[in-house]
């Protein structure tokens, strides 16, 4: 999935342990309470997917808690599942096609969902989110899942991050959450949300630290082949916290990604010219050029 698809969703334990000292990076100190895990059995996930939903969102995520060995746990630690509106094939980006395992009517009561970034989850979906997250341990967000969570009301008054080219619209449209640009992952209390695409496999690997601490999601981790360090510092996303265009690039006047002048729609509003890198983009900004200008 290219930058404009998505924006329109808007070993030994000694080895793994010299692994990551010999990173140099600051594993600093947990900032939410550590999960309690059943004693036995497991801790089911559900993957909520509709249309366009981004495939390394959810895949990412479910490699990483599929691969979670506990020393002493008869089972795997977590039952992994799909849930959709219906049973019907759920087309993910680029085409690749999902059976839901449930649908919303059929589904098992959660601890841990995820939302990956999507363009379709509909009202139904929206309030299975809601309700099924009176009872989660974690709802999370991954990219511009973000905007899913926050159409659940789930955000308001809360921390989150999401995708860097959408810190501007996630703000914008919701002025009553507090976006973290530069964030890998924000967690606030049983809600937490990720930076784009690739940053889910960061805060899925936090949440397997939390419920069985740092040495099984090192373990993880390497097993995986995994050499991301951000699930070790969740600010370790900073570079995208400011905007990085060169000289002479023009940006869309609504979400700062670069686009070309030639080809990207444009309005003229009060004498100046404004692109967008959407026509959805070019309408927001239509319906309210002042509010995107004083941003």
């Amino acid at each position: 999935m290219n930058r404009r698809e998505l924006l329109e969703r808007s070993a030994a334990l000694g080895g793994i342990s010299a692994w990551i000292s010999s990173t140099g990076v600051a594993l600093g100190s947990a900032t939410s309470a550590p999960l309690t895990p059943p004693a036995a059995g497991t801790i089911p996930v559900a993957f909520v997917l509709s249309k366009g939903a981004v495939v390394i969102d959810f895949a990412g995520p479910w490699e990483v808690f599929q691969d979670v060995n506990v020393a002493g746990r008869k089972e795997a630690p977590f039952d992994l599942y799909t849930v959709a509106e219906t049973l019907e094939p759920v087309r993910a980006s680029s085409g690749l096609m999902i059976v839901p395992n449930y649908s919303i009517d059929t589904s098992p009561a959660p601890k841990i969902i995820v939302i990956p970034a999507q363009r379709d989850a509909g009202k139904p979906l929206l309030d299975w989110i809601r309700n099924a997250s009176k009872t989660t341990d974690i709802t999370m967000s991954v990219c511009t899942g973000a905007f899913v969570l926050a159409a659940t009301g789930l955000l308001a008054g809360r921390s989150a991050t999401t995708h860097h080219d959408s810190y501007r619209v996630l703000a914008m449209d919701n002025p009553d959450i507090s976006v973290k640009r530069g964030a890998r992952f924000v967690e606030d209390g049983k809600i937490a949300s990720s930076g784009g695409l690739s940053s889910g496999i960061d805060l899925a690997l936090r949440v397997v630290e939390r419920y069985f601490g740092r040495e099984v999601a090192t373990q993880t981790a390497f097993r995986m082949e995994y050499q991301g360090q951000g699930w070790l510092d969740a600010d370790s996303n900073r570079i995208y916290a400011q905007q990085n265009v060169s000289p002479g690039q023009t940006v869309c006047t609504v979400c700062a990604m670069v686009v070309d002048p030639k080809s990207a729609p444009f309005t003229v509003y009060r004498g100046e010219q404004y692109y967008f890198c959407l026509p959805s983009h070019k309408a927001r900004f239509d319906a309210d050029p002042k509010k995107w200008l004083a941003a």
